[in-house]
């Protein structure tokens, strides 16, 4: 976002005021002025604000990814009926947040109370629809109608049923409902974060960040294909989204990757995998982490120790990867001419830095709330702006309220996502299907824990499909990784596990969403990107199985230990790059790349037998490569 900023509209000034408001709500402003916001007034502000938002601007045709109304057209008399009833649900707890409270004392709704969980509920479940499609709406409903009818469930999920009162009042009153934790991380941190990465973009760290890449590795073959991979992570994990990462740095990536030879697929493929990682990349994970933080209530820092060898083995096969089918396809190198020097563009924009070791210094130093860490980093980064040269960079009154509209605009899906989730929480916690669906797992898996890794893998990714990360993990959290915690896995790894499952689905047809992203811009076919985005980000698929059965890669355990489960997974992962690419002492064919994908997961794979079995396999292929003059069948 450079340059003078167009007139703003209407809706981004409303969506500004309402980010405005968040972050004076977490900077206690209205504390100093003398009167108090309870918790869940907040919450209800905040959801009543995104639904006025949603239905303001997304209609009700919209497509899966929430399309906006067309600048404007004013909103049909159905979409104000419902602006107004989400406001009369809402508002009720704002004004009267004692009589909601009577009713979680005395256990039950009387007839307002049923009227208004409704004036909730109802305008909640169709802002998600508008925002995911019918997907997620669909499963919640099942759920809804799993705990009414659970009587007549066979099995593990037979239960008592209840009520479709009770299902309301666990909805609307219940501490795990609608305005429960998930919405309480939407509205207390996962905002901030959206509106920091929203500030960083406007100031034009992300047209920093490609510069910086191209400048560190222009130079090699296929460098503009590493330039994305790097300032794709580095972007990528303070932006909080991989489709708005994949728009903000594809636009320069692609075209640069197609300019040196690369296939429009691969480019696009390229940009979507490392997109995408750019949320499970530490230290800010995406806004990941803190969520995780909260929800399993495990410090900030152990999460970002723990997540900081799987995702540098993430990225080290998408590096090798684009390096090799380099070599594979004769791709070339940037003309020198091309290539920013590297010591005038790491001071052309150094100044980006400092709100991020702002944000880590809070954090880790001070041991500040997630929030208001990021609230530092913001107030940080707008005096930083000041410091460029170029007027563009400049965080001005009008780029600040523009940036505030974008931020809000990334967060309203994830509001209602968090906010719907509640719902079923709720219900899972009155039919105990949550704990029976985590017996049924295990129960289906003969308690081996590898078939369950398998069956919570592809469950992970089915559910993950259509949803931002961070409503990705949430719905996860709840409905997969108590399985993996019950079989023995440890909570941060299981949690780890289905976070990286469930980002695949962001570039695993049908849904890729950021693969959707990504060929708009390089003008190949969905299919075909996203088949190949799916070679590239195999790591997703392989590296959750060794973290979770060897803690030694999350640097749990002995010096030794994690020294053997890195080393021996950077070198299986390097192979499972080459199976991948097809490309090893020289292009390999099937048989070859099979057997190198085996050794890669041997190697990757705990304990030193295995490594050793993956060193034999390896040596095969190498050999028989060597006996046919470079050539592997």
């Amino acid at each position: 976002m450079s340059g003078t900023p167009a007139r703003l509209g209407a809706f981004t000034w409303v969506a500004a005021a309402v980010g405005a408001y968040h972050l004076a709500v977490l900077s206690e402003i209205p504390a100093y002025l003398g009167f108090f916001i309870d918790g869940q007034v907040h919450l209800a502000i905040s959801l009543g604000s995104a639904l006025l938002l949603i239905f303001w601007s997304v209609p009700w045709r919209a497509r899966h990814d929430g399309a906006a109304r067309p600048a404007g057209e004013r909103p049909p008399w159905f979409d104000l009926a419902l602006i107004g009833i989400a406001l009369v649900g809402t508002g009720y707890v704002v004004f009267n947040l004692d009589a909601v409270l009577a009713y979680g004392m005395y256990g039950e709704l009387d007839t307002k109370g049923i009227a208004l969980a409704l004036c909730v509920v109802i305008p909640l479940v169709e802002a998600l629809r508008r925002k995911t499609g019918w997907v997620l709406p669909a499963v919640i409903f099942v759920f809804v109608l799993g705990t009414i009818f659970q009587y007549q469930l066979p099995g593990l999920l037979y239960g008592k049923g209840y009520d479709a009162d009770r299902v309301l009042f666990a909805a609307y009153v219940g501490n795990s409902g609608v305005f429960g934790l998930p919405l309480r991380v939407s509205a207390t941190i996962v905002i901030v974060y959206l509106v920091f990465g929203a500030l960083m973009d406007a100031a034009g760290a992300g047209r920093w960040f490609i510069d910086l890449a191209v400048s560190l590795t222009g130079w090699s073959r296929g460098g503009p294909a590493k330039a994305a991979v790097v300032s794709s992570a580095l972007f990528g994990s303070i932006s909080g989204s991989p489709s708005s990462n994949a728009a903000t740095t594809g636009v320069f990536t692609i075209p640069m990757m197609v300019h040196v030879g690369y296939r429009p697929a691969f480019a696009a493929a390229v940009e979507a995998v490392a997109s995408t990682g750019g949320q499970i990349l530490p230290p800010v994970m995406g806004a990941i982490a803190f969520v995780m933080a909260e929800w399993i209530e495990v410090p900030y820092s152990s999460i970002v120790v723990a997540a900081f060898v799987p995702a540098l083995l993430y990225y080290l096969i998408v590096f090798v990867s684009v390096h090799l089918q380099a070599y594979r396809d004769g791709v070339r190198a940037l003309p020198r001419a091309e290539i920013p020097p590297i010591l005038p563009a790491l001071c052309a924009g150094w100044m980006y830095v400092i709100p991020i070791v702002v944000l880590v210094w809070m954090l880790m130093i001070e041991d500040m709330p997630p929030g208001m860490s990021a609230m530092y980093a913001c107030a940080a980064l707008v005096p930083v702006s000041f410091l460029f040269r170029d007027r563009s960079r400049w965080l001005t009154p009008r780029r600040i309220v523009q940036a505030l509209g974008d931020g809000v605009r990334r967060w309203l899906g994830v509001v209602v996502i968090t906010a719907s989730v509640g719902i079923m929480i709720g219900a899972l916690e009155l039919s105990g299907v949550g704990i029976k669906l985590s017996g049924f797992i295990v129960e289906l898996s003969g308690g081996n824990l590898y078939l369950a890794l398998v069956l919570v893998g592809v469950a992970s990714l089915i559910v993950g499909m259509g949803l931002d990360s961070i409503p990705a993990y949430i719905t996860l959290a709840t409905l997969m990784a108590p399985a993996l915690v019950e079989m023995g896995v440890p909570v941060v790894a299981a949690h780890l596990f289905v976070i990286y499952w469930g980002l695949a689905s962001f570039y695993t047809p049908p849904m890729c969403i950021v693969v959707y992203v990504t060929t708009a811009i390089s003008g190949s076919r969905i299919w075909e990107t996203g088949w190949e985005a799916v070679k590239l980000g195999i790591a997703a698929f392989v590296i959750p199985y060794a973290f979770a059965i060897n803690q030694g890669l999350l640097l749990q355990g002995s010096p030794g230990r994690i020294a053997l489960a890195t080393s021996t997974a950077a070198i299986g992962s390097t192979l499972v790059a080459c199976a991948v690419s097809g490309y090893l002492i020289g292009p390999i064919g099937a048989l070859a790349r099979t057997l190198t994908f085996v050794a890669g997961v041997l190697f990757i794979a705990p304990g030193v037998e295995l490594p050793l079995a993956g060193l034999v396999v390896l040596v095969s292929v190498l050999a028989a490569g060597i006996l046919r003059g470079g050539r592997t069948p």
